[in-house]
């Protein structure tokens, strides 16, 4: 075994170490110090409680957000559906509302460019702009938001017909890069951690859309189960 070696690990696994607990500290102290107010219900107890509670969340918020670096949704669905049906339906993008929703509205602007606003966080909207980069007629489209959107993403859908008329295997990708905007970060922390989840709701609701013309919901039914789009 080399000196230098397990040397340059050490040196690797306490830089970790440190890093870790300059980003915990902060939180685990400010909870500490929430508690310790509480515990004195008094006036003065109650004010350090709000200091305590002030710095976890800041420091919590500073966590997550250095953390969240790029989010990879990716779900496919089969449908009843021509390729050149989903194609031509995939390009009226003011239609994706309907069957994705997390967003409230998609204008097209010109040929190749939209306006897109999603629902974020504590009523706040997400708006970027986005273009399409290359498209191969009935086969793929792919896109990318623009410089000065509120968040970074760049996707691609795909149009497989599958063998004896079972339909078309639709597989999209969307990859997000929140970067240093609030409002990004805010809206990929609410994908969570499994935006794939998310996209599989939204693909399931476009195959009822394009089967049956309309999107079955739960809303007024009391044991009906519910997504979190």
């Amino acid at each position: 075994m080399i000196p230098g070696d397990d040397q340059s690990r050490e040196a690797a696994k306490k830089k970790k170490t440190v890093g870790a607990i300059r980003r915990w500290a902060p939180m685990m102290g400010g909870a500490t110090l929430a508690l310790l107010g509480l515990s004195r219900r008094s006036k003065s107890g109650l004010a350090v409680a709000a200091a305590g509670g002030l710095v976890a969340y800041v420091a919590s918020n500073a966590n997550a957000n250095s953390l969240i670096d790029q989010l990879v949704s990716s779900a496919r669905v089969v449908v009843n559906a021509s390729p050149e049906e989903l194609y031509k339906f995939w390009l009226n993008v003011e239609q994706f509302p309907r069957f994705m929703r997390h967003l409230e509205s998609v204008r097209p602007n010109g040929t190749r460019r939209s306006h897109w606003v999603a629902f974020g966080p504590m009523g706040t909207r997400v708006e970027w702009e986005a273009e399409i980069t290359s498209q191969r007629e009935n086969e793929f489209i792919s896109w990318r938001s623009l410089p000065g959107s509120d968040i970074d993403l760049e996707g691609t859908v795909r149009f497989r017909p599958l063998s004896k008329g079972r339909g078309t295997m639709i597989s999209v990708e969307v990859r997000y890069r929140p970067g240093a905007k609030r409002p990004g970060v805010q809206f990929a922390r609410l994908l969570g951690k499994d935006p794939s989840f998310l996209m599989r709701q939204d693909l399931r609701r476009l195959k009822a859309l394009i089967e049956t013309g309309e999107i079955p919901t739960t809303e007024g039914q009391p044991h009906g189960v519910r997504t979190i789009l």
